[in-house]
């Protein structure tokens, strides 16, 4: 039984996600690789969407890790190319959105949701209990002498 369970631990050791670069696509230059990588951690796979173009073995993720790298080589900035990659395929390319007033309604919606349903929750439970502390009318009244 040890064994099983070393064998299954050793194997999701391994299984740890690799990146997807391809050893012809890294750059000479460690620094301008680096920044490539972690720009390639931020940027959206378009095909897979849910990954970034560093972790997409997608051909459209390896072109935009390419172009990232060929930006970068011709002396673009950060900024630069992010801008660029958001002018062709829009805010969606970036995992994390910016926060601007464009998009402050999908920042600030689930807090005006919730403040929502408190309200709700809040005014329900009020009326309620208003509705249980009516006043006793006066035939109760005079019933609840007679038992006293």
């Amino acid at each position: 039984m040890k064994r099983i369970a070393l064998a299954i631990f050793f194997a999701l050791a391994l299984a740890a996600p690799v990146a997807a670069v391809q050893p012809d696509e890294v750059l000479g230059d460690t620094a301008l690789e680096a920044r490539a990588r972690a720009l390639s951690h931020t940027i959206r796979c378009m095909v897979c969407q849910n990954q970034s173009i560093d972790d997409s073995d997608a051909p459209l993720a390896r072109d935009l890790r390419i172009l990232i790298r060929e930006r970068l080589t011709a002396g673009d900035t950060d900024t630069q190319i992010r801008e660029f990659l958001v002018a062709r395929y829009g805010q969606f390319v970036l995992l994390e959105p910016e926060k601007n007033a464009q998009n402050a309604l999908l920042w600030l919606a689930p807090v005006f949701v919730l403040l929502a349903g408190v309200l709700v929750l809040f005014r329900f439970f009020r009326r309620r209990r208003a509705a249980e502390l009516k006043p006793l009318s006066a035939a109760e009244k005079r019933r609840l002498k007679e038992l006293s």
